[in-house]
């Protein structure tokens, strides 16, 4: 019996060993990156602000006020990064010294822990660092409106168009419930255009398999919504069974499609009051609008193009964001068929998201996740869905 448990004591201790090891080897990988990387951006982030920093001092803030707004929020933001890579230099040694206290055996397992995080921190900064300095478009340091489209006719396509935003705001750590037929998010942080006008197009969910075991785990997924819609006093729509085809597998498709949000000024771009049709939707069943608010829906007809804005208090307020997110799309179409401008715009010459595939998310046989354009493939589903999305955002970039 003491041989035994000596034995179980033994094992366990070089498992322990096992993963101390593999701990350390990702925490030097990452305090070698940063040691690397992060001096040299400190001294180049700390140059422009002090630079800048000069420039503001000479210079009269109250000549022209748009313009002193612009240099401040620049500088505020340059402040904030060298803030965060001298952070980095602290978490370094940090780091470095716990590595070297476990080689002592004179530190417990849970602080060194604390130092993994730290080094995924570490690793999480530098990449976004190293992303935000490869964006370059006219339009990258802008927010984001990302409008989220179910495939009509399918309580799949909504469920999965739902799933799809969740992992969106998981991204930005924020939450939903419920399924959707179309949602529009919009993402204020700087370079959100930046980071998401990649994931652009058709995202598509495979889920099924020969045998239709898993179509009956997701038809009883459906039953547990309906039960809670009625729990919850929601009232959900006829559940109805989608087609599959001779493989058995459920397609669930949903299009994202993005433009620049932007905040502090309205998109340089005139608009003939002639091509736009202007509604107020409030009491038609295709659109929700919650009670108090009063929705705008703008048709560009020449393009096609329709947006709407339903969170504003008043119609004037959401007409202004309305319009503004078209002008938004239209700068972005004249961008895509090399254009300067929109006149001359045919609906046959505008890019359709529909008809772009962006990313397969495959359940059976099995779950992965596979970028079509870039080609990088993720075998953890579950983590992108969960917002752990920035491998694909950054294949793009």
């Amino acid at each position: 019996m003491v041989r035994a448990c000596s034995s179980v004591d033994g094992k366990s201790k070089v498992y322990r060993e096992l993963g101390l090891f593999s701990l350390k080897r990702k925490i030097e990988d990452a305090v070698q990156r940063t040691e690397k990387m992060a001096p040299t951006a400190l001294q180049i982030e700390e140059a422009k602000w002090i630079k800048l920093d000069g420039l503001i001092r000479d210079y009269n803030l109250w000549d022209d006020p748009d313009k002193s707004y612009d240099v401040l929020v620049k500088l505020a933001d340059m402040a904030r990064a060298v803030d965060a890579l001298r952070d980095l230099t602290y978490k370094v040694e940090e780091a470095k010294l716990i590595t070297q206290l476990v080689e002592m055996d004179a530190i417990n397992y849970a602080l060194f822990e604390q130092a993994y995080t730290s080094s995924l921190d570490m690793s999480k900064f530098l990449d976004c660092y190293e992303m935000l300095k490869l964006l370059k478009g006219p339009y990258d340091v802008n927010g984001a409106s990302m409008v989220i489209k179910a495939e009509s006719n399918g309580n799949y396509h909504e469920l999965w168009a739902e799933k799809l935003l969740r992992m969106y705001q998981k991204w930005k750590r924020q939450a939903t419930n419920g399924g959707i037929t179309s949602a529009t998010v919009e993402f204020e942080f700087d370079y959100a255009y930046g980071f998401l006008q990649g994931e652009r197009g058709v995202h598509r969910m495979i889920s099924g398999s020969e045998t239709g075991s898993t179509i009956d785990e997701v038809e009883k997924s459906l039953f547990c919504v309906m039960c809670f819609c009625s729990a919850t006093s929601l009232a959900p729509k006829f559940l109805s069974v989608p087609h599959f085809s001779t493989q058995n597998y459920i397609d669930s498709l949903a299009a994202v499609d993005i433009i620049p949000l932007f905040r502090d000024s309205a998109p340089d771009l005139k608009i003939s009051e002639e091509d736009l049709l202007i509604s107020c939707p409030s009491s038609s069943r295709e659109v929700k609008v919650i009670e108090g608010q009063s929705g705008v829906v703008i048709q560009h007809v020449p393009t096609g193009f329709v947006v709407q804005s339903l969170g504003e208090r008043s119609i004037f307020a959401n007409k202004i964001k309305a319009l503004n997110r078209l002008k938004a799309k239209l700068l972005i179409a004249a961008r895509d068929v090399g254009v300067p401008g929109i006149n001359g715009f045919k609906k046959e010459n505008v890019f359709d998201v529909w008809g772009d595939k962006v990313r397969r998310y495959v359940l059976y046989p099995r779950k992965h996740v596979k970028d079509v354009r870039s080609g990088v493939e993720m075998p953890d589903l579950y983590s992108v869905l969960d917002g752990n999305i920035e491998p694909l955002i950054g294949a793009h970039i």
